[in-house]
Protein backbone atom coordinates (compact mmCIF):
# COMPACT_ATOMS: atom_id res chain seq x y z
CA UNK A 1 0.00 0.00 0.00
CA UNK A 2 1.23 3.46 -1.09
CA UNK A 3 1.82 5.79 2.09
CA UNK A 4 -0.71 9.16 2.00
CA UNK A 5 -1.41 12.10 3.86
CA UNK A 6 -4.68 12.51 5.14
CA UNK A 7 -7.39 14.24 7.50
CA UNK A 8 -9.63 12.36 10.00
CA UNK A 9 -12.60 14.01 10.69
CA UNK A 10 -14.95 13.09 14.28
CA UNK A 11 -18.65 13.72 13.72
CA UNK A 12 -20.06 14.19 17.43
CA UNK A 13 -23.89 14.56 17.43
CA UNK A 14 -25.18 15.98 20.39
CA UNK A 15 -28.58 15.75 21.21
CA UNK A 16 -31.33 15.49 23.96
CA UNK A 17 -30.07 11.61 24.79
CA UNK A 18 -26.47 13.02 25.57
CA UNK A 19 -25.79 12.37 28.81
CA UNK A 20 -21.83 13.50 29.61
CA UNK A 21 -21.25 17.22 31.42
CA UNK A 22 -19.54 18.24 27.90
CA UNK A 23 -22.10 17.64 25.75
CA UNK A 24 -25.15 18.50 28.18
CA UNK A 25 -23.56 21.65 28.67
CA UNK A 26 -22.46 22.40 24.71
CA UNK A 27 -26.35 21.71 24.16
CA UNK A 28 -27.63 24.35 26.62
CA UNK A 29 -25.11 26.95 25.56
CA UNK A 30 -26.14 26.48 22.30
CA UNK A 31 -29.44 26.43 22.37
CA UNK A 32 -29.77 29.23 24.80
CA UNK A 33 -28.07 31.48 21.80
CA UNK A 34 -30.06 29.76 19.51
CA UNK A 35 -32.87 31.58 21.26
CA UNK A 36 -30.94 34.82 20.95
CA UNK A 37 -29.42 34.95 17.47
CA UNK A 38 -32.33 33.55 15.42
CA UNK A 39 -34.70 36.36 16.24
CA UNK A 40 -33.43 37.71 13.39
CA UNK A 41 -34.52 35.52 11.18
CA UNK A 42 -37.99 35.41 12.87
CA UNK A 43 -39.93 38.39 11.84
CA UNK A 44 -42.96 38.43 13.77
CA UNK A 45 -42.40 34.83 15.73
CA UNK A 46 -43.78 33.30 13.14
CA UNK A 47 -41.20 30.55 12.77
CA UNK A 48 -40.27 27.70 15.18
CA UNK A 49 -37.83 25.48 13.88
CA UNK A 50 -34.24 26.35 12.20
CA UNK A 51 -35.31 24.68 9.12
CA UNK A 52 -38.47 27.09 8.74
CA UNK A 53 -36.08 29.33 9.13
CA UNK A 54 -33.54 28.48 6.46
CA UNK A 55 -36.09 28.24 4.69
CA UNK A 56 -37.53 31.48 4.84
CA UNK A 57 -34.12 33.67 5.22
CA UNK A 58 -31.29 31.29 4.10
CA UNK A 59 -29.29 33.81 5.82
CA UNK A 60 -30.18 31.63 8.84
CA UNK A 61 -27.45 29.36 7.90
CA UNK A 62 -25.03 32.11 9.33
CA UNK A 63 -26.45 30.38 13.08
CA UNK A 64 -23.74 27.50 12.50
CA UNK A 65 -20.79 29.93 12.81
CA UNK A 66 -23.14 32.58 15.44
CA UNK A 67 -23.75 29.92 17.68
CA UNK A 68 -20.14 28.45 17.71
CA UNK A 69 -19.09 31.42 19.96
CA UNK A 70 -21.53 30.29 22.96
CA UNK A 71 -19.34 26.80 23.27
CA UNK A 72 -16.27 27.90 22.20
CA UNK A 73 -14.90 27.86 26.57
CA UNK A 74 -16.34 24.21 26.58
CA UNK A 75 -14.01 23.42 23.00
CA UNK A 76 -11.16 25.26 24.57
CA UNK A 77 -11.46 22.94 27.82
CA UNK A 78 -10.70 20.51 25.40
CA UNK A 79 -7.35 20.66 24.95
CA UNK A 80 -7.38 19.65 21.34
CA UNK A 81 -8.10 16.38 21.96
CA UNK A 82 -11.30 14.63 20.60
CA UNK A 83 -13.32 13.54 23.75
CA UNK A 84 -14.72 10.16 22.24
CA UNK A 85 -13.01 8.76 20.27
CA UNK A 86 -9.31 6.92 21.33
CA UNK A 87 -6.70 4.61 19.71
CA UNK A 88 -6.37 1.05 20.88
CA UNK A 89 -4.41 2.36 23.23
CA UNK A 90 -7.24 4.47 24.89
CA UNK A 91 -5.27 7.64 23.45
CA UNK A 92 -7.72 10.66 22.38
CA UNK A 93 -7.33 11.52 19.01
CA UNK A 94 -5.83 15.35 18.89
CA UNK A 95 -7.83 17.66 16.19
CA UNK A 96 -6.85 20.79 15.37
CA UNK A 97 -10.14 22.21 14.20
CA UNK A 98 -13.31 21.87 15.56
CA UNK A 99 -16.47 22.88 13.47
CA UNK A 100 -19.60 23.58 14.78
CA UNK A 101 -23.40 22.47 13.03
CA UNK A 102 -26.45 23.46 14.33
CA UNK A 103 -28.53 20.24 13.19
CA UNK A 104 -32.31 21.22 14.19
CA UNK A 105 -33.84 22.99 16.86
CA UNK A 106 -37.12 24.85 17.69
CA UNK A 107 -37.70 27.96 19.79
CA UNK A 108 -40.15 26.24 21.88
CA UNK A 109 -38.65 22.77 22.47
CA UNK A 110 -35.31 22.29 23.73
CA UNK A 111 -36.23 18.53 23.08
CA UNK A 112 -35.62 19.18 19.65
CA UNK A 113 -32.18 20.82 19.80
CA UNK A 114 -29.56 18.70 18.17
CA UNK A 115 -26.01 20.18 17.20
CA UNK A 116 -22.92 18.70 15.76
CA UNK A 117 -19.11 19.06 16.66
CA UNK A 118 -16.93 18.19 13.19
CA UNK A 119 -13.28 17.56 15.05
CA UNK A 120 -10.95 17.84 12.15
CA UNK A 121 -7.63 16.52 12.86
CA UNK A 122 -3.69 17.54 11.22
CA UNK A 123 -2.08 15.87 8.60
CA UNK A 124 -1.70 12.29 9.42
CA UNK A 125 0.69 10.13 7.17
CA UNK A 126 -2.02 7.08 6.63
CA UNK A 127 0.95 3.81 6.82
CA UNK A 128 -1.16 1.08 6.30
CA UNK A 129 -4.39 -0.33 7.00
CA UNK A 130 -5.21 -3.80 8.59
CA UNK A 131 -9.09 -4.70 8.42
CA UNK A 132 -10.78 -1.63 9.81
CA UNK A 133 -7.80 -0.34 11.72
CA UNK A 134 -5.69 2.33 10.10
CA UNK A 135 -2.14 2.50 11.04
CA UNK A 136 -1.11 6.11 11.32
CA UNK A 137 2.07 8.70 12.02
CA UNK A 138 2.10 12.32 12.83
CA UNK A 139 5.66 14.46 12.38
CA UNK A 140 8.65 12.69 11.82
CA UNK A 141 6.83 9.37 11.92
CA UNK A 142 8.98 8.02 14.17
CA UNK A 143 6.10 6.68 16.79
CA UNK A 144 2.73 5.16 15.04
CA UNK A 145 -0.71 4.80 16.56
CA UNK A 146 -3.89 2.49 14.98
CA UNK A 147 -7.09 3.66 15.22
CA UNK A 148 -10.17 1.80 14.22
CA UNK A 149 -12.60 3.01 11.53
CA UNK A 150 -16.08 3.69 12.81
CA UNK A 151 -19.52 5.51 12.51
CA UNK A 152 -18.95 9.43 12.77
CA UNK A 153 -15.23 9.17 11.60
CA UNK A 154 -14.22 9.70 8.07
CA UNK A 155 -10.75 10.37 5.78
CA UNK A 156 -11.59 13.78 4.95
CA UNK A 157 -8.52 15.12 3.18
CA UNK A 158 -6.27 12.23 0.88
CA UNK A 159 -3.26 12.32 -1.03
CA UNK A 160 -0.85 9.38 -1.96
CA UNK A 161 2.48 10.28 -1.61
CA UNK A 162 4.04 9.97 -4.71
CA UNK A 163 7.07 7.44 -5.13
CA UNK A 164 10.66 7.80 -5.91
CA UNK A 165 12.57 5.33 -8.69
CA UNK A 166 16.52 5.45 -7.91
CA UNK A 167 18.38 2.47 -9.63
CA UNK A 168 15.53 0.15 -9.43
CA UNK A 169 14.86 1.12 -5.77
CA UNK A 170 11.31 2.28 -5.16
CA UNK A 171 11.52 5.52 -2.11
CA UNK A 172 8.57 7.02 -0.82
CA UNK A 173 9.24 11.27 -1.50
CA UNK A 174 8.27 13.44 1.84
Amino acid sequence: MAQATIKLTYKQVIDAASTTDFGKNVRLASYQEFLLKSQAYNPGGKLNTFSEMKNYDGRANSLHYKLSFAIGYYIEMLKNRIPVITDTLGNNISFEVPKFELIESDVNNIATHTVAINYITGSLTLLNTIGDYMILTTGDGEETFTVKLQDGLAISSYQEQPKLELAGQSVLAY
